[in-house]
């Protein structure tokens, strides 16, 4: 069976979903019942969109109400993992984010832990018996929705290995290469480059794992439009949008991203739902 968390996000479809109620205290603290019997049901899986420590609490409510109730295997499913970009430490005093969450994850002891196109490869190195769901599918069908001379684009050379396997498994796209400079301090992004004489106004797909505010793909955009691309799409895993679409909007035609993150409503972002 199956423990949905967030009632937006179903990856398994709605059969055989368990039933709670979920409210918070007057003091801040939540709280959550599972309302459906579990009588010789051995095991369940819990789906989560995780955006902050207060869904890692609902996780944990939730895992222990189920071992209360006698569930002896519990799976997770956490497409997005947080902290995922906090993966190494670039500047003295602060924590490595992603072993934080990692630790707390692992200490619930589940029989598996599914995440959907990490950031990179240290997420799966923290998490035991760790699933990964790679993009190619998602990849697949937005490529499926544009034109057949299409390029592929890595927007930085931390997309390279994963956009050279979709590649592979697509058989069909040449990839042309970027990169971008990045101030760890400021987090100040400058010297986009382009590694293309001339697009010949081929569409291009910039695929990558995450949009946040968005600063990587508009500077790319500009210098793409500098080597004569034709219509620029963008293909993300994890949409999460912090500055909206307004300024993404006027340099690409159409925006793609699963419900990986959140639930998102606008004309130009199709958002492809994660089946399990």
């Amino acid at each position: 069976m199956v423990l949905n968390l967030d009632k937006d996000f179903t990856p398994y479809g709605l059969e055989n979903n368990i039933g709670y109620n979920f409210f918070t205290f007057s003091g801040g603290e939540q709280h959550i019942k599972i309302i459906s019997e579990l009588e010789n049901v051995p095991e369940v899986t819990i789906t989560h969109r995780i955006q902050s420590f207060n869904d890692v609490g609902t996780l944990l409510l939730a895992t222990n109400a189920l071992k209360n109730m006698g569930i002896k295997k519990l799976h997770v499913v956490l497409p997005y993992f947080p902290a995922a970009r906090q993966d190494r430490l670039m500047v003295s005093g602060e924590p490595l984010s992603i072993k934080v969450y990692a630790d707390i994850i692992n200490s619930q002891k589940y029989e598996s832990i599914t995440i959907f196109d990490p950031h990179s490869e240290v997420t799966p190195a923290l998490l035991n018996n760790c699933k990964v769901i790679d993009n190619h599918k998602f990849i697949e069908q937005v490529t499926q929705q544009l034109s057949g001379d299409l390029i592929l684009i890595s927007p930085d050379g931390g997309a390279l290995k994963k956009i050279y396997k979709v590649a592979a498994y697509l058989q069909n796209y040449e990839v042309v290469e970027c990169s971008k400079s990045r101030n760890v301090k400021t987090g100040q992004l400058t010297g986009f480059k382009v590694y293309a004489n001339d697009l010949q106004g081929r569409d291009c797909l910039i695929v990558d794992d995450i949009c946040d505010g968005g600063g990587t793909f508009l500077g790319l955009a500009k210098e793409l439009k500098a080597k004569n691309a034709g219509n620029l799409y963008l293909a993300v895993s994890h949409g999460i949008f912090s500055k909206g679409f307004g300024e993404l909007e006027k340099h690409f035609t159409k925006i793609f991203t699963t419900d990986s993150f959140k639930t998102i409503e606008n004309k130009n972002c199709i958002q492809i739902k994660i089946n399990i």
